[in-house]
């Protein structure tokens, strides 16, 4: 195994091949799969920031992205956002805005841009059985260290000051991400799910590989999830700590699966502004 390659045990399947890409830019909106736009949404302008669309280059050609940071020479410390199953929608690239403003450079690559069009899915099974079921860990691992490269050569990117921020699917790969990458020194994880099934290209879930994080970690979770037991987030960060490793568990009693998106009903004003600012206060705890 390579160095480039460290910390991937369990995850690669060799041979690891890749294929073209099915999105080459992002969806324009908000996504197609949710029952209704709430009222709440929120949009951050670009005021004092950079952002937009960019290509980051991947090993099989331009991967879309999101990109905010802000004006300036920088460098800025990174951050690393990591879409739920519905794609870089506008919910998406608003957060990166947000951390703009709080003084990132904030990335969400289109992590499932090979698997299928994100834009045109209507059906939340749909997308999960098409895409987010075939699309392998080692591939968006890869992708993600991809976006590192790029960000911290071409994007005002400080290597030294790197962190990881996911949602629903997105906190799975704040967990697996953390566990992939030695020199990360923070991750949060939205109410990403710490069990599942385990295939051969998706063989560890976020729970196998809580023992074995690098950074930091905060876990925000909803009480009353029903997809994502309390139990197992409790015996994820007991794992993590009797390996020694540092996970802070925040869950919010009342609150839902999704309740940070604010373009779904899901969403709970309290628990997403309080989970928002132990999050950005977390980051820069631990140096990012």
């Amino acid at each position: 195994m390579t160095d480039a390659n460290a910390g991937l045990d369990g995850l690669i399947v060799q041979p690891f091949s890749r294929r073209g890409f099915v999105m080459t830019s992002l969806m324009s909106g908000l996504t197609l799969a949710t029952t209704r736009v709430e009222a709440q949404v929120i949009h951050t302008d670009a005021e004092g920031i950079e952002a937009g669309e960019v290509a980051i280059p991947a090993a099989d050609g331009p991967m879309p992205a999101y990109r905010a940071v802000p004006k300036g020479e920088g460098p800025f410390p990174v951050v690393l956002v990591v879409e739920e199953i519905f794609g870089v929608h506008d919910y998406i690239k608003d957060i990166c805005r947000r951390l703009a403003k709080a003084g990132y450079c904030a990335v969400a690559p289109e992590l499932y841009a090979r698997q299928g069009d994100l834009s045109t899915m209507t059906d939340v099974k749909q997308i999960i059985a098409e895409v987010i079921s075939k699309t392998p860990d080692a591939q968006w691992i890869a992708d993600l260290d991809a976006t590192v490269a790029w960000a911290t050569s071409s994007a005002k990117g400080d290597p030294k000051r790197l962190a990881v921020m996911g949602w629903c699917r997105g906190g799975r790969a704040a967990w697996l991400y953390d566990a992939h990458r030695a020199d990360l020194k923070a991750a949060v994880a939205w109410y990403g799910p710490l069990g599942g099934d385990r295939t051969a290209i998706q063989p560890r879930t976020a729970g196998d590989v809580a023992a074995e994080i690098h950074a930091p970690l905060l876990a925000l979770y909803g009480g009353a999830d029903t997809g994502i037991p309390v139990a197992s987030v409790e015996a994820a960060r007991d794992a993590a700590r009797a390996a020694g490793k540092e996970v802070d568990l925040v869950v919010y009693k009342d609150a839902p699966h999704g309740f940070h998106a604010d373009y779904r009903p899901s969403y709970r004003k309290e628990a997403a502004e309080d989970g928002w600012a132990k999050a950005l206060a977390f980051l820069k705890a631990h140096g990012v």
